[in-house]
């Protein structure tokens, strides 16, 4: 369990998961991930920032009693979600005199999913300090990154961004900061499209609001630290901007074979053009590269067979996911076949709603394709450059 110190008085104290390849059921985990708490020792109080996830409480409070932390006053918990508040219960328990530092709506959650007692908390509000004697911590409410009671905790003196989900990557490593800057920031590219990208025109607003301070090190609660702090700060302006790439997300699914051969043909004419095609077979695709893939894509195609009067349910859950991602792509379509009819791409269009696109117009045909298929495709193919290059 190695303890590292960030500045003087202040230290990482959280755990590394190494071998996590899950998170929420949902979210694959490649490159594992970890749960990032700190201390800050001030010359009168002592202060937890944030916790980790339940199965590793012991893994804290064993940092916690290296570093001899016989008092605690604090816990600061800038966000509920409980990989970075599950272990708050078990630090109470072990140090009951610490109070628990969070915002009204925070609070909320923590007493309805911890139940931990309400006269334990201390309630901040957004530009509020807390003096610790020598150190002092300033709140910034940062709603929607990615719940709605989430805050950031500004270390002054030591010009710390303590930024919890925000800025965070999925990635578990033995360095404390930011060394190999391709793979964090695609680890971090990964994490904002699976979590924030739903909410980049908030997260605009809340970059405006960090990036006024003076900020030497920026610490989140996944990942490691950035000593760059203008490398995920510039990184996170240019996916939430509204500028897109020459760049065609194609996930597929395909059953007899029928719509796997217009993807290949699909394919190889947007190539031709100069469009750049990022491509998914969703039977066995990595969902959080499909949602990386989505962060700059200007075009969305999605590719189904018919299967009892609608699109294969991959294709579905492709969709939906879509929808609740909002990429800020431009256009949207779908191609595919059918045995005898449907409602493919109704249902379709009906799960990808909340996207703002031009949906141009799918291309779903009658078993195997044939040569005015293909005609079809390449005009589709010439339609989707055209419009790449008007955007450009």
């Amino acid at each position: 369990m190695a303890l590292h110190q960030i500045t003087p008085q202040v230290y990482f104290v959280g755990a590394r998961d190494w071998n996590r390849r899950l998170f929420d059921a949902l979210v694959p985990l490649p490159d594992g991930t970890s749960y990032n708490a700190y201390l800050v020792k001030g010359s009168e109080k002592n202060v937890l920032i944030d916790s980790v996830d339940p199965p590793k409480s012991e893994e804290l409070l064993n940092h916690l009693k290296r570093l001899n932390v016989k008092t605690l006053d604090y816990i600061v918990a800038n966000h509920a979600e409980q990989d970075h508040s599950g272990a708050i219960p078990a630090v109470l328990e072990a140090y009951p005199e610490a109070r628990v530092v969070a915002n009204s709506k925070c609070k909320d959650f923590l007493v309805e999913h911890l139940l931990i007692a309400e006269e334990k908390f201390i309630i901040v509000n957004d530009r509020e300090t807390l003096s610790l004697g020598d150190k002092t911590l300033e709140f910034l409410m940062t709603p929607w990154v990615h719940w709605p009671e989430t805050m950031v905790t500004y270390l002054k003196e030591d010009r710390i961004l303590f930024s919890c989900d925000f800025f965070g990557s999925h990635l578990a490593t033995s360095n404390l900061y930011v060394e190999d800057e391709h793979r964090v920031l695609e680890d971090a590219k990964r994490y904002y499209a699976e979590i924030m990208m739903p909410f980049r025109a908030i997260i605009k607003k809340n970059i405006e609001k960090v990036e006024a301070l003076a900020i030497d090190l920026i610490a989140p609660s996944h990942g490691p630290i950035f000593n760059k702090p203008g490398l995920i700060i510039d990184a996170y302006k240019d996916w939430i901007s509204d500028r897109v790439g020459n760049v065609v997300v194609l996930a597929y699914v395909s059953m007899h074979g029928s719509t796997e051969k217009m993807v290949t043909y699909f394919t190889d004419r947007l190539m031709e053009k100069g469009v750049t095609v990022k491509l998914f077979d969703l039977i066995d695709t990595d969902l959080g590269r499909l949602a990386m893939a989505l962060v700059d894509a200007a075009t969305i195609v999605l590719g189904t067979p018919t299967v009892l009067g609608g699109p294969h349910p991959a294709a579905v859950y492709a969709a939906t996911l879509t929808n609740a991602l909002k990429p800020k792509a431009k256009y949207a379509t779908v191609i595919g076949s059918y045995g005898w009819g449907g409602r493919t791409v109704e249902v379709i269009k009906n799960n990808m709603n909340n996207l703002k696109v031009e949906f141009l117009e799918p291309l779903l045909i009658k078993g195997h394709p044939e040569e005015k298929d293909y005609k079809l495709l390449e005009d589709l193919a010439e339609t989707i450059a055209a419009k790449h290059k008007a955007l450009s």
